[in-house]
C-alpha cells in the first residue's frame, strides 16, 4: 500500500497524538509501505520532514501550528505519490482540504478522533461554540469511509453525537523502554530527595483542561504545616511536560513542585521510574498515553475515574480511581488518596505491580496487524474499480488444434 498521512501535529512536537504518529508512520514503513507525510511547514521541522504545506501559530497557543493548503495543491500531492489510501488525523483547516482533495480523486479516506476539542472549549471562554464545533466534526468525519478512536468510551462518546462507521484502534506501549529498571537515584538527588521523599508525578500538557489546579491544591494541602503524611519523608511534585501554563506555574514558584520540562525517549522513561507515585488529574482524555507508559515503569497511578480512564486500570487492582462530583470534593477526595497511598508503600507496590503486567499485555504489534488489515480491505474495491475493462485486456492467445484432429476432420 502506498499511504498518505495528514495532520497538523508531528515530531519534534511532543505530546500523545504526535508521538502515536511518528509511530504510525515508523510502523508502516518497517512493514514495507510507502508513506508520505503533509504537515504545516515550520521552521523548527527537519527538512527531511518538511513538507509544501503552509503552516502558522494558533494564537492562544503558539505550540500548535495549523496548516492551509488548496485541495488542488493536495491533489498533485496524491496523484504524484499514486496515494492508495488517506489517513487524516485531525480536523483543521488541513484535514478539510485534504478531505476534498480525496474524495476529488475518489480515495478511500479514514479519518481518526484524537482530542475532544469540543469540550476544551469551555477551558479557553469558548464554550458558546461547543454546539457550531460539534455539528462540524460530525459532519467532516461522516464523509470519511472510517473514524479510528483509541478507547470504546471515545466511540460511544461520538456515536451519541451522531457519527457513523466509528471503529477501535487502540494504543500500546514499549515495554522495554518504560521499564521499572530506569529508576535512577541520580535524578532524584538531583531533587534533593532522600530514600524516604515520595515522588509523585504528573506527565502531560500543562493546559487548563488538565485540571492541574486541582492536583496542585491537593498537594498543598498535604504539605501544609496543619496537614503533614504522618511517618514520611517530604513529599515533592514533578510536572513533566510543557503548555500554556508553564509561564504562569513558575511564577508561582512553589518550592515542593518541580518544572522538568517536556521530556522524551529514554530521558521520560527515567522519570517515570524514579517517581512513586502517577497522578494523572484529566478528565478530557480520549485515551491517555501517559497511564500506559507509567503502567508499564511500574507506577502505581490515581486518576479521576472518567469512562476513559476506567478502561487503563481496575480500582485497587492496578490503580486507584476516584469518582468526581465537583471541584472542591475532587481536591479533598484527591488529597485522601494520595495521603493512604503515601503511607503505605505496601499498596502501592501491589498496584505498581500489577500495573506493569496490565501493561505489558498492550503490545503495538497486533494493534497494528488489525490497522492494516482495516487499510487493505478499504483498498481492494479501489483496485478493482480502475482494474483495466474486458475489452482492453489482451486475449489469450488461440491454441492450435492437434495435428491428428486435423487429420480426421480433413
Amino acid at each position: 500500500m502506498r499511504l498518505t498521512l495528514v495532520t497538523e501535529t508531528f515530531a519534534p512536537e511532543i505530546n500523545g497524538v504526535a508521538r502515536t504518529l511518528e509511530r504510525w508512520v515508523n510502523e508502516f514503513e518497517r512493514r514495507g509501505c510507502a508513506v508520505q507525510l503533509i504537515r504545516p511547514r515550520r521552521a523548527d521541522v527537519p527538512a527531511s520532514l518538511r513538507s509544501d504545506v503552509a503552516g502558522f501559530p494558533v494564537p492562544f497557543y503558539p505550540a500548535v501550528y495549523v496548516g492551509w493548503a488548496w485541495p488542488g495543491a493536495l491533489v498533485r500531492h496524491f496523484r504524484r505519490f499514486r496515494t492508495d489510501l488517506v489517513h487524516i488525523a485531525t480536523e483543521g483547516p488541513l484535514g478539510f482540504a485534504a478531505l476534498w482533495a480525496a474524495r476529488l480523486l475518489r480515495l478511500p479516506v479514514v479519518s481518526s478522533f484524537h482530542t475532544n476539542f469540543d469540550v476544551y472549549l469551555s477551558h479557553y471562554g469558548l464554550g458558546l461554540l461547543t454546539h457550531l464545533l460539534r455539528s462540524y466534526l460530525r459532519w467532516f468525519h461522516n464523509r470519511t469511509a472510517l473514524t479510528l478512536v483509541p478507547s470504546m468510551a471515545t466511540r460511544e462518546h461520538l456515536r451519541q453525537q451522531g457519527l457513523r462507521r466509528v471503529e477501535l484502534w487502540s494504543r500500546g506501549v514499549d515495554a522495554e523502554r518504560f521499564h521499572p529498571s530506569r529508576r535512577s537515584e541520580h535524578l532524584r538527588s538531583r531533587l534533593g530527595l532522600g530514600p524516604d521523599d515520595v515522588l509523585l508525578l504528573y506527565v502531560g500538557r500543562l493546559a487548563a483542561e488538565k485540571n492541574l489546579d486541582v492536583l496542585l491544591e491537593a498537594v498543598q494541602s498535604l504539605v501544609s504545616k496543619a496537614n503533614p503524611p504522618v511517618g514520611t519523608g517530604r513529599i515533592h511534585l514533578a510536572l513533566v511536560g510543557s503548555g500554556p501554563l508553564a509561564d504562569t506555574l513558575a511564577a508561582q514558584a512553589h518550592p515542593h513542585v518541580h518544572l522538568a520540562g517536556a521530556k522524551i525517549g529514554l530521558e521520560l522513561a527515567e522519570w517515570f521510574a524514579s517517581a512513586d507515585l502517577f497522578v494523572f488529574p484529566s478528565r478530557t482524555e480520549t485515551f491517555g498515553n501517559a497511564i500506559l507508559e507509567a503502567q508499564a515503569s511500574g507506577l502505581p497511578v490515581i486518576a479521576f475515574g472518567s469512562d476513559v480512564v476506567a478502561e487503563r486500570m481496575q480500582h485497587g487492582h492496578d490503580g486507584w480511581l476516584i469518582p468526581w462530583h465537583n471541584r472542591p470534593r475532587a481536591v479533598t477526595d484527591l488529597a485522601a488518596a494520595l495521603r493512604e497511598l503515601i503511607l503505605d508503600a505496601g499498596l502501592r507496590r501491589r498496584l505498581g505491580q500489577a500495573a506493569r503486567i496490565t501493561a505489558e499485555r498492550q503490545s503495538w504489534g497486533p494493534i497494528f496487524d488489525r490497522l492494516q488489515a482495516r487499510y487493505e480491505e478499504l483498498c481492494r474495491p479501489r483496485r478493482r474499480r480502475f482494474a483495466l475493462p474486458a475489452w482492453h485486456r489482451p486475449r489469450p492467445a488461440r491454441r492450435r488444434a492437434p495435428t491428428w484432429l486435423t487429420e480426421v476432420v480433413s
